[in-house]
């Protein structure tokens, strides 16, 4: 097959079947944006709202926390709440007096006054 033969066969293969009928009209300009807008609507309701839950549950247990309760940080440090102060706690671990910053509280494991399990 020559390079002219090739050419023709490009060439009519681009230039498509000649067609008599109106054209079809184009979809409107809104329309290339649903996908998009489903894409974000699927990220909200399976990343973004997930994370806004839980960010309102640790902003609850932080202002629910006093002295006396028993946590665990993040790190992984295991103590007990001696002093709250409006951006950290201390904490008694063993025989080591810490000072955490108040959202490195993890979980609470005993509350103070509830009783022993």
């Amino acid at each position: 097959m020559s390079f002219v033969s090739l050419f023709f066969w490009v060439s009519l293969a681009q230039a498509g079947g000649e067609t008599t009928g109106p054209a079809a009209a184009a979809p409107p300009a809104w329309a290339q944006f649903v996908p998009f807008i489903f894409i974000f609507l699927i990220m909200y309701a399976l990343i973004i709202r997930p994370q806004q839950k839980k960010a309102k549950e640790h902003d609850a247990l932080l202002k629910k926390l006093k002295i006396g309760d028993k946590v665990s940080t993040a790190s992984g440090i295991v103590g007990v709440i001696t002093q709250i102060k409006q951006n950290s706690v201390s904490l008694r671990s063993a025989d080591s007096k810490l000072e955490m910053l108040l959202p490195s509280i993890d979980r609470v494991l005993k509350e103070k006054d509830s009783p022993e399990a």
